[in-house]
């Protein structure tokens, strides 16, 4: 038989992997003639790290060797920054690598072959689905409420005897508002202490609700709770990848046991220590984002737009059926904003021009 005719054997993935939906990512916005094309699809921080940031990347040599696994020297620099004991750190590539560390930890199929259960609000992070089902978990979307908050209440009648983990996304990404500590502490008084809560904070650093929870606050006395964290954002780290979770040691131990080795490079933990040690100068920085923020959220109301509140680096326009409408109108005039299909688009605040821009598109766009 020759090698054409010899038979192809049909390789075929988990079952789950044809069910998963797609991570849709931004992309860059299309170059219009006459425009400068902007991206603000993706929640990145459109200024660079600060500049002592990229001369510790650019003194790094050692890529010929593998980084410490457990990244020693940023434990222990964020510990003294958040107060916490550095062993309740475990870092992973982004806050999403932390959260795979979760779930492969705590939610999958039991022994009796049924799938855990793994609660969110809906529409959030549209990766929590991606990886809750990869597991082998079910996942338990609770729909968002008008204003694009969490439905605690339904998130809590969704909890049965199969539930393992609950993720809370404060700001919730992409409709805006952050849970206030009042919420998520009577939330979790009312939730099973066998059932592990992920208080996903990536966008913290943009919060200025007076009333919005904190976890590092709340994690010393809810042994169920994790937090999630992230240097892509605020500290615009975004490509080197690296975020951390905060939870007691009886979590901690089972998530290094699972967490990818090396899965945060040298570079990236280099940087995250160096930003640290210039906070001052990265909230500076988040703050001028935050005033611009207001100030597109100011014309937006002004235009007589209605959303949910924003606390995050980004505004969300519940457009409904008109997104992908609204989506090619920016595209036009060479920005990317990301719609998600028929129900809303989200707009991350980038520069100047570009907010400038976007605001004059929603003008016309009234």
């Amino acid at each position: 038989m020759s090698s054409e005719e010899k038979s192809v054997p049909t390789l075929r993935p988990r079952p789950v992997v044809d069910r998963l939906p797609r991570y849709a990512a931004g992309k860059p916005a299309a170059p219009v003639p006459g425009l400068e094309a902007f991206k603000l699809a993706s929640n990145e921080n459109p200024l660079a790290p600060l500049p002592e940031v990229l001369t510790a990347i650019a003194e790094q040599v050692a890529i010929n060797r593998y980084p410490d696994s457990v990244a020693t020297k940023l434990r222990e620099k964020l510990g003294e920054y958040l107060g916490v004991p550095a062993d309740d750190i475990v870092t992973g590539a982004g806050s999403l690598g932390g959260l795979v560390q979760i779930l492969s930890a705590f939610a999958g199929q039991n022994d009796d072959g049924k799938p855990d259960e793994v609660i969110y609000a809906w529409r959030s992070f549209e990766a929590y689905p991606i990886c809750v089902q990869t597991t082998g978990a079910a996942s338990v979307a609770v729909p968002v409420l008008a204003d694009g908050r969490h439905d605690l209440d339904g998130m809590i009648a969704a909890i049965t005897d199969q539930t393992k983990v609950i993720i809370l996304c404060t700001p919730n990404n992409p409709t805006g508002p952050s849970l206030t500590n009042a919420e998520v502490e009577g939330f979790l008084a009312r939730v099973p202490a066998h059932i592990l809560v992920v208080l996903d904070e990536a966008y913290t650093e943009f919060v200025r609700d007076p009333e919005a929870v904190d976890g590092i606050q709340l994690y010393r006395s809810y042994p169920n709770l994790v937090v999630l964290r992230t240097f892509s954002k605020a500290h615009g780290l975004a490509n080197l990848r690296v975020g951390y979770s905060v939870s007691q040691p009886h979590i901690t131990e089972s998530l290094r046991i699972v967490a990818t080795p090396f899965a945060v490079s040298t570079l990236a933990q280099d940087a995250a220590v160096v930003s640290l040690e210039n906070i001052d100068k990265v909230l500076a920085r988040v703050e001028e984002l935050v005033q611009e923020r207001n100030r597109v959220v100011a014309g937006l109301k002004e235009q007589g737009w209605d959303f949910p509140e924003s606390q995050g680096n980004f505004v969300w326009l519940p457009l409904g059926e008109r997104s992908q409408e609204f989506a090619q109108a920016a595209e036009k005039q060479a920005l990317s904003v990301r719609a998600f299909g028929a129900e809303g688009v989200r707009v991350s605040i980038g520069e100047v021009e570009a907010n400038s821009r976007f605001l004059s598109i929603a003008k016309d766009f009234v």
